[in-house]
């Protein structure tokens, strides 16, 4: 059995598809998917489809890159955490990779937005989901500054260096690796991935993103987490049913999940 610990099924082009998608989940034996909040104002929707089909559970959260759209307070973040079946913070974070004219200076408003997901968190006792992109030492400064290590969480659809997969991990962290690992030029997170303790390890799709080989370039959905584990197991020498079985207790016990129906 397998988790997908990270899609966005509230995204229009998956959503659309959502009994297809939700059978050929049935199919491929993942028996639960995290559906990832990315705006205020798409909460009500990701909320919307966690409540109403058992496999799938929400977060909430606003995605760094995100610009121009609700900025939650603390006590918002804290109240959206209250409601059944949400079980994490985020996706919260730092992305530099599209400044949009601006400095990483001129960043501070993005950085606030983190430190009170991070805060939210601690009240909550719910892990964060954490996207770092072209920001990683900003990332890990701010997750010490604010002692994240406390709630805890995962660098979802890890990408980064093996010393920034070492500190996450210092600081308690789960690891999560996506379809890029499955990529032809990904040898280097591959090996970041041989080396992530078995109990901090997840996988994901990150759907609609990011489809593994041998469906990359194509639309991404749960069903393909699999063709991570497959990958992920190969480079750790380890059986894939053995792969599948840890990730899955780690995201349960991360997430605080049910046994799936």
């Amino acid at each position: 059995m397998y988790i997908d610990s990270h899609c966005h099924l509230s995204f229009p082009e998956l959503q659309s598809q959502l009994p297809d998608l939700l059978a050929a989940m049935d199919a491929a034996r993942v028996t639960q998917a995290i559906c990832i909040c990315t705006t205020m104002e798409e909460f009500p929707e990701v909320l919307a489809l966690a409540t109403a089909h058992a496999p799938l559970f929400a977060t909430v959260g606003v995605h760094p890159d995100s610009d121009e759209v609700h900025e939650p307070s603390v006590e918002e973040l804290v109240a959206g955490a209250a409601r059944a079946k949400v079980v994490a913070i985020g996706e919260t974070g730092l992305d530099y990779y599209r400044l949009n004219g601006r400095t990483v200076e001129q960043m501070e408003w993005q950085r606030e937005r983190f430190r009170n997901h991070i805060r939210a968190a601690k009240r909550t006792g719910k892990p964060l989901v954490i996207h770092t992109r072209s920001a990683a030492e900003d990332t890990l400064r701010l997750m010490r500054e604010e002692d994240a290590g406390q709630p805890g969480g995962v660098v979802h659809c890890f990408t980064e260096t093996m010393e920034v997969a070492k500190a996450a991990l210092d600081l308690g962290f789960h690891i999560s690796f996506s379809g890029i690992v499955t990529f032809k030029n990904a040898a280097d997170l591959r090996e970041v991935a041989r080396i992530v303790p078995a109990d901090r390890l997840l996988i994901e799709t990150d759907s609609p993103y990011l489809a593994p080989v041998p469906f990359r370039g194509k639309l991404n959905q749960p069903a393909y987490v699999p063709h991570v584990a497959k990958l992920v197991a190969e480079v750790r020498g380890v059986p894939v049913e053995e792969l599948a079985a840890q990730c899955t207790a780690n995201t349960r016990r991360l997430f605080q999940l049910p046994e799936a129906a």
